[in-house]
């Protein structure tokens, strides 16, 4: 079977991480070859950019500049990490990959889609998932989840406004909407194991 890129995206406190580390297990019990991954990261380059983007003030970066960090540890994710594992027919599990930039800088920090899309051209070649799986809950349930995760210390991108995480949610559900065959919407209330079979369930067409 050849490699699989699959990401994971949704707001704060849906549980992203979590999700991918027990899809990957999954995976891996179904024989397969699974390399767990992460944004902004997942490579050295794009580790060094990760401490600049979540750590500091709020107002360390404009929305420009970190978009533009972003792109910068995506396009070296991609092609140090990333692609040589699919070529060596490894599937791939990302916690959260450009769907995410689209949603934070793009939608609801204004930049636009086509801003992050022409970014994401230059840097990765337009390189996209083969399925994106969007973890979706109710803003309260998602904001109380955060919270316990956070210890109410949340990065300078997970402590914005009430208004600008809401906004980030709307994008992901617009995106399921926009790309069906790519974007799945998953529901994420329950326990671990039912949001992990509803995941898996996402996937069964890509893995026949």
């Amino acid at each position: 079977m050849s490699g699989r890129f699959i990401t994971l995206e949704g707001g704060e406190g849906v549980g992203k991480s979590t999700q991918a580390q027990r899809v990957a297990d999954a995976l891996r019990n179904r024989g397969l070859e699974v390399v767990l991954t992460r944004e902004p990261g997942g490579s050295e380059g794009a580790e060094a950019i990760r401490s600049l983007l979540l750590e500091g003030e709020g107002d360390r970066w404009s929305t420009p500049s970190e978009a533009l960090l972003f792109a910068a540890a995506r396009a070296d994710h991609v092609a140090k990490t990333i692609r040589p594992a699919l070529q060596a027919g490894q599937w791939v599990i990302c916690d959260r990959f450009l769907d995410s930039s689209r949603a934070y800088q793009g939608y609801a920090g204004g930049l636009g889609d086509q801003a992050i899309l022409e970014l994401h051209r230059t840097g990765s070649g337009g390189f996209l998932p083969d399925r994106t799986l969007v973890l979706d809950l109710a803003d309260a349930e998602a904001a109380a989840r955060a919270h316990a995760r956070d210890g109410g210390e949340a990065d300078r991108i997970g402590g914005r406004n009430e208004a600008f995480h809401k906004a980030v949610v709307n994008a992901f559900r617009s995106f399921a909407d926009q790309e069906p065959g790519r974007v799945r919407l998953i529901h994420a209330s329950g326990t671990a194991e039912q949001v992990t079979g509803r995941l898996l369930a996402a996937l069964e067409d890509l893995l026949s």
